[in-house]
């Protein structure tokens, strides 16, 4: 059974990681020792950096994405992938309020380095509350193999940082496919890209060499997403693996587009899933849309649960006054109209219903003012969620 909590248990658990700041990871590109020889593998050193982060983001420790680090690179005016001196790393770590920071280097070894060639990689942890080396890993074997070592390196680093939440290692290789050499640089060139076309174009090409690789499919159907081509984004985010840190997220978007899409039994089915794994005000308020729309009254119930998650949202209280209006309660759906103007002052919609409310008028039929006014959330905040999710199922040991 998934834990529910309360949106009061989720700020609790937010100021507790603020507080330790141990159960933060940093996780910062290797350096690639061959550059001066070989400066084509530097994306090798991205690469081990996001299967890391990706496998113990997916494992519920709270790691800090690609964004934030880059950022930091910026303000210590550090480029991407350089040597570190072990001073450079605390202030990157002490820039992200990270707790814990992994760095290291590789190497690509032989006179014509290719698929073909040994491949050395070190990565070296750092608690920044005790200002020591905690670990040291390494790992060696064929560059063609590079998704399979980057796996097991994760496995290590996970056992690490939380011991208690580490499955066997055949466990977790066998719940992971490894990647082919060549769709992998794809995907981390797209990751790496300085434009919206040239990220497509990679993440493209990763699919088209694998086409079961889950995070290129993530991306490019967040991209489609974002471009409401809602077929496109459907066929990619179906792909996405729940292995993968942004299942829950693809999973989230999916049943947005089967909304969009006019498939309300598909939305339905996807966002009841979802709340299973999930139970967050956005898939509440999102499942009672797609209620809504099919007319059925238990849409007030999930909309409800969401405005008591968050009464500050108007659109939590114009969807629970929305779906109150169309049953007919017009005293109650006044109430929550006014409290959206209360928030929104500018709310047309919800100034109209408000109106027909206090007018004892429903819904008519062919009143296309007032139809299909749900209103969805597209943005998705699970962190907090997933954190506390983990601590209740791995405790970590005082």
């Amino acid at each position: 059974m998934q834990p529910k909590v309360s949106r009061l248990a989720l700020a609790v658990l937010l100021l507790a990681i603020a507080a330790n700041a141990a159960e933060t990871v940093a996780v910062l590109p290797l350096f690639n020792m061959n550059h001066a020889q070989s400066p084509n593998f530097d994306w090798i050193g991205e690469s081990v950096a996001e299967a890391v982060r990706e496998s113990l983001s997916e494992s519920g420790l709270l790691v800090l994405g690609r964004e934030e680090r880059e950022e930091a690179y910026r303000r210590l005016s550090l480029r991407t992938g350089v040597v570190l001196t072990k001073a450079s790393v605390l202030k990157i770590g002490d820039t992200l309020d990270a707790g814990t920071v992994l760095f290291g280097e590789f190497s690509v070894n032989g006179p014509a380095p290719g698929p073909g060639s040994e491949f050395k990689v070190v990565i070296h942890a750092i608690d920044l509350r005790k200002f020591r080396e905690t670990a040291v890993y390494e790992q060696t074997g064929l560059l063609q193999n590079l998704s399979q070592l980057q796996l097991k390196l994760s496995w290590l680093l996970l056992g690490n940082l939380r011991p208690n939440g580490t499955p066997p290692e055949a466990d977790f290789l066998r719940d992971r496919v490894p990647v082919r050499l060549d769709a992998l640089e794809s995907y981390i060139r797209g990751l790496m890209a300085t434009t919206p076309d040239q990220r497509t174009r990679m993440f493209a090409q990763a699919v088209r060499i694998d086409e079961r690789f889950s995070q290129p499919n993530f991306q490019l159907g967040r991209i489609s997403f974002g471009k409401k081509d809602y077929k496109t984004a459907t066929l990619h985010l179906g792909r996405v693996t729940k292995n993968d840190s942004h299942y829950l997220e693809a999973a989230y978007l999916l049943g947005i587009c089967r909304y969009y899409e006019g498939d309300f039994d598909a939305a339905i089915r996807q966002f009841t899933a979802l709340r299973a794994e999930i139970p967050i005000n956005e898939v509440f308020n999102n499942l009672g849309a797609a209620l809504s729309r099919k007319n059925d009254p238990a849409a007030f119930e999930q909309f409800k649960k969401a405005l008591e998650g968050d009464e500050a949202d108007p659109d939590y209280w114009f969807n629970s006054g929305y779906s109150l209006w169309k049953q007919g309660q017009f005293t109650q759906a006044a109430d929550r109209f006014r409290a959206v103007l209360d928030r929104s002052s500018g709310d047309q919609d919800a100034t109209v219903l408000l109106g027909r409310c206090l007018r004892m008028d429903g819904p008519r039929a062919g009143d296309t003012r007032t139809q299909f006014l749900e209103r969805l959330k597209t943005s998705f905040e699970d962190s907090a969620f997933r954190q506390l999710q983990a601590e209740l199922k791995h405790p970590e040991k005082p």
